[in-house]
């Protein structure tokens, strides 16, 4: 079974733990772990998410920040079996992680390149634009 840990600084892991579950319903294979909004540590939340994890399960964690100090920690968790670490997370990614049972190494890096295609400045489109300026002139 393919089991997720996303942690962030603050509210965000939550946060999209949330909206997964507003828009997919329930989903007991998704742990969250909000840091430096109390004393609790990420390396306690990661020791106790990985006691829930058997030899068979696959373990992606998911972090908000390359470098941060939250995937610093979890950085040192790649030691474990079947575990693999993602930066960077966003909600599309999680999305599409949600329904996986498992996924292969290429898979994943597809996944994530999908995602990054969800970061992207929107704008009007030159017709909307076009059709905008037309009405100013009635």
């Amino acid at each position: 079974m393919l089991k997720l840990f996303i942690s962030s600084h603050g509210h965000f892991a939550s946060g999209i733990k949330s909206s997964v579950e507003i828009l997919m319903g329930p989903n007991d294979r998704i742990t969250v772990f909000d840091a430096y909004i109390n004393q609790d540590s990420v390396n306690e939340h990661l020791d106790a998410f990985f006691r829930t994890v058997k030899p068979e399960d696959e373990v992606i964690m998911l972090s908000d920040l390359y470098g941060g100090s939250v995937n610093s920690v979890m950085y040192t968790y790649l030691t474990r079996p079947n575990t693999r670490l993602v930066a960077g997370v966003n909600l599309a990614l999680v999305l599409e992680l949600a329904v996986k049972e498992e996924i292969s190494d290429e898979d994943l890096a597809a996944l994530v390149e999908q995602s990054r295609t969800m970061l992207r400045i929107v704008e009007l489109e030159k017709a909307q634009e076009e059709e905008s300026n037309d009405e100013d002139f009635f």
